[in-house]
């Protein structure tokens, strides 16, 4: 007897979507700092459902699915990493990352996700949509923190850039929902309630 399992990519396309939603509507919109809620968020949801989805999609022989959930998983616990490292009290030592680095932290992000789109291709426009979306996403914050390190441009001088990144990430948050939600109930009422747009074959 085989055994049916489930789709666990919903649960990983929730964790980063509601997650990226909220740290570019809160941040990058400038409405609020990175605080506490966004770093739990990337630690929980963000991070370890992500983990936990990539875990299942190797278990299903999904070779992209586990690269891709792992991978986004981890990059959230890095960033909260990043954010967390300079200000605690066990290492001394360890300075805030500079905009330089910054900058090839998200333009290897990127790099990463524009070849992840091609893998893609062969699925849904839905999910090509988040990861083109994802890709301009890291290569603005790539830009922003590359200006900051090797211009004399201010935080204050991109505040018009940074609202338009934080715009661009919540779109690619809310199509990462979009594609779970459509998935989930595309499969509880067995028709499409929410179309995903599949490639021809």
């Amino acid at each position: 007897m085989s055994e049916k399992t489930a789709n666990p990519a919903p649960l990983g396309l929730l964790g980063f979507g509601i997650t990226t939603v909220l740290l570019n509507f809160v941040h990058n919109a400038q409405l609020g700092p990175v605080d506490s809620m966004i770093l739990a968020m990337g630690l929980a949801y963000g991070g370890l459902a992500q983990v936990i989805t990539g875990v299942m999609e190797y278990r299903k022989g999904n070779t992209f699915g586990t690269v891709a959930f792992t991978s986004y998983g981890l990059f959230w616990w890095s960033f909260v990493l990043l954010n967390l490292l300079p200000k605690q009290y066990f290492f001394f030592g360890i300075q805030s990352p500079s905009d330089g680095a910054m900058a090839a932290y998200f333009f290897m992000w990127g790099i990463f996700t524009f070849a992840m789109f091609f893998g893609a291709l062969k699925i849904n426009r839905a999910l090509q949509f988040v990861f083109v979306s994802l890709a301009i996403l890291f290569f603005l914050l790539a830009a922003k923190s590359a200006l900051l390190a090797y211009t004399t441009l201010t935080p204050a001088d991109l505040e018009v850039f940074t609202r338009i990144t934080g715009v661009e990430g919540v779109i690619c948050g809310l199509s990462a929902v979009y594609t779970a939600l459509a998935e989930v109930l595309n499969e509880v009422y067995g028709k499409t309630v929410l179309p995903l747009f599949p490639t021809s074959k």
